[in-house]
C-alpha cells in the first residue's frame, strides 16, 4: 500500500492540507501514520476519491499547454500481460491512460496508488516516479 502524507495529498488533489484531514475526520479518507507518525492516506483510497471528484474546468483551453505538458497523479489502473501494460494516472480531474512495457512498469515500481508523473509530448505520454525514473 503507497503511503501518501496530507501536505502531498493535498497538492495533487489542489486542496488545502486542512481539507484533507477534514475528509480523514469524515471518513471520506482513512487516516493512517507514516513511519515518521505523520498523518498519511492510502494512495488507491485518495486516487479513487480524486476520481470520483474529478470534473473538467469550464474552459479546457485555460487550462494551459506547452510542448511539454507534466501531469502529476496517482495510478489507478495497471493492466499488463508478459510484453505490454496499459497504465491509467488519475491527474487532478484528467484521467491519463500510457502504454508501456511490462518492464517498464516493473522497473519503474509503479503499483495501484503509487505517485507518478505524466509527462505529454505530441502523442507519447512519458511516465516518471518522484525519484526521476521514466519510461
Amino acid at each position: 500500500m503507497a503511503m501518501i502524507r496530507v501536505s502531498e495529498a493535498a497538492r495533487f488533489l489542489g486542496v488545502s492540507d486542512d481539507t484533507i484531514r477534514r475528509w480523514t475526520e469524515s471518513g471520506s479518507l482513512t487516516p493512517h501514520r507514516d513511519a515518521s507518525g505523520r498523518l498519511a492516506v492510502d494512495g488507491l483510497e485518495l486516487a479513487r476519491l480524486a476520481g470520483k471528484q474529478a470534473h473538467l474546468p469550464d474552459d479546457p483551453s485555460r487550462a494551459g499547454s506547452s510542448a511539454r505538458n507534466r501531469f502529476v497523479g496517482l495510478v489507478t489502473g495497471i493492466t499488463a500481460d508478459k510484453v505490454m501494460a496499459q497504465v491509467e494516472l488519475q491527474c487532478g480531474p484528467f484521467r491519463v491512460v500510457s502504454l508501456m512495457s511490462s518492464e517498464a512498469v516493473r522497473e519503474l515500481g509503479l503499483e495501484l496508488g503509487s505517485v507518478a508523473t505524466a509527462v505529454v509530448k505530441a502523442t507519447t505520454v512519458i511516465v516518471e516516479t518522484p525519484r526521476g525514473r521514466s519510461a
